[in-house]
């Protein structure tokens, strides 16, 4: 009998989880949200620790047009001492009441002919921070080509690996401090000789030196 009443309790409880999140939405939606102002990302600075700007990248036209951010920016930076190149994009988006959204380079990747072969979540201690960041750690291949990637989502007031996490803060920050800025940041470094192991280091490296300095140019 016990069994034969679980599942009615299960979907009860669904549903009412359902329902409250709504209502919980429903509110946020109904309060004014809190805009606060942020420095153009065209301002971030060319060298930060022994990173330096290579080359600037453009953003096709029909690529801004899907993503609908607010300000974005793509830039190659090489390391004075090892030469090695890693690619810097960000998107900021003011506001996601009006549906604009990240874009998961999960969903991106491949429709650029990279195919991930392997994924998980990494953790990068940030010099001056008391805990190390959690960002996803996307290992992708395109025929002999290799990169490792890092993403994540950044708020005022985290760093967000997960997507789910992500839409589960927007709900709970819009309630509690009236905003729903965010900001997604991928790195890629290509893969050398086959050595993972090198191209993550490099990354999580080139992650160190521009968390603090970028963060300056999103809202807190």
């Amino acid at each position: 009998m016990a069994r034969a009443e679980f599942k009615p309790r299960l979907l009860i409880v669904v549903v009412s989880l359902a329902l409250l999140s709504q209502a919980v939405m429903l509110f946020a939606l109904s309060r004014p949200e809190k805009v606060t102002p942020s420095r153009p990302l065209a301002e971030f600075s060319s060298e930060t620790g022994r990173w330096s700007l290579a080359s600037e990248g453009v953003i096709e036209q029909e690529v801004l047009d899907v993503l609908r951010a607010d300000d974005t920016m793509t830039r190659i930076y090489r390391h004075s001492g090892t030469g090695r190149l890693a690619n810097l994009f960000v998107a900021y988006f003011r506001t996601q009441r009006t549906g604009q959204s990240p874009h998961s380079p999960k969903n991106c990747l491949p429709g650029a002919g990279w195919v991930p072969s392997a994924s998980g979540v990494l953790a990068i201690p940030i010099p001056g921070m008391a805990e190390p960041i959690r960002v996803n750690l996307y290992s992708v291949t395109r025929g002999e080509d290799g990169s490792v990637v890092l993403y994540w989502y950044q708020t005022p007031t985290r760093v967000i690996a997960s997507e789910y996490e992500a839409k589960l803060f927007l709900v709970l920050d819009s309630v509690r401090y009236r905003r729903s800025d965010t900001a997604l940041v991928r790195v890629v470094v290509p893969v050398i000789g086959g050595d993972q192991e090198s191209a993550t280091r490099t990354a999580s490296d080139f992650v160190q030196s521009v968390f603090i300095p970028l963060r300056q140019h999103l809202p807190m």
